[in-house]
Parts: C-alpha cells; sequence; structure tokens
C-alpha cells in the first residue's frame, strides 16, 4: 500500500491509500476524490484524469509513454509534470506521492 496525496486546485488535500497494482486514478475515483472524472475507466483514451505530479516526485514517476503523450494533447492547461493519472500504477516506490488535480478536466 502506498500514501497518495491530491491536492485539488483550491488547494484541499485528499489523503489515501492505494493497493500495489491500482492506477492513481482507480484509488481516486474509489475514494471519491473531487476533480477525476475517468471518463474513459481508464483505457488512456480521454484526458479526464489529467494529473500534475508533484515537481518532488516526477523523477520517480517518470514520463509519459507516447500513446499517453498524444492524449495529454486533449488536456486542459498541460505542464511538464502533466499525467494521466489511470497510467500512474501504484507501487511501494510511490509512497508519499503528491499529485495536483487541474481546475478542469480536458
Amino acid at each position: 500500500m502506498a500514501k497518495i496525496t491530491y491536492v485539488t486546485h483550491d488547494g484541499t488535500r485528499f489523503e489515501t491509500e492505494g493497493q500495489n497494482g491500482l492506477s492513481v486514478m482507480e484509488v481516486a475515483i474509489k475514494q471519491g476524490v473531487p476533480g477525476i472524472d475517468a471518463e474513459c475507466g481508464g483505457a488512456c483514451a480521454c484526458a479526464t484524469c489529467h494529473v500534475y505530479v508533484d515537481d518532488s516526485w516526477s523523477e520517480v514517476v517518470g514520463q509519459p509513454e507516447p500513446m499517453e503523450e498524444d492524449m495529454l494533447d486533449f488536456a486542459h492547461e498541460v505542464r511538464p509534470t502533466s499525467r494521466l493519472s489511470c497510467q500512474i500504477a501504484i507501487s511501494d516506490e510511490l509512497d508519499g506521492l503528491v499529485v495536483h488535480i487541474p481546475e478542469r478536466q480536458g
């Protein structure tokens, strides 16, 4: 299990725990974190689970794969640390991860 903190655009923090193997998006949906719509259910076919990985975690999380990069073109206000939360798999290495949720999804 890894602790994941979601920070909404207004600064509200949601501290959760996620089972290894689940995605950051799946944990957000199961825990009722607002701002992650996940319209495609995690198939990397939309940009409605867009998050900004906290700068201190960007190297650990890594860069998006080409398919994810293509979908990020549809996200609102993409930044260098933008990722689709459905593409970030939880592992012990991500214990303490912090992601920021944009004000609106693509």
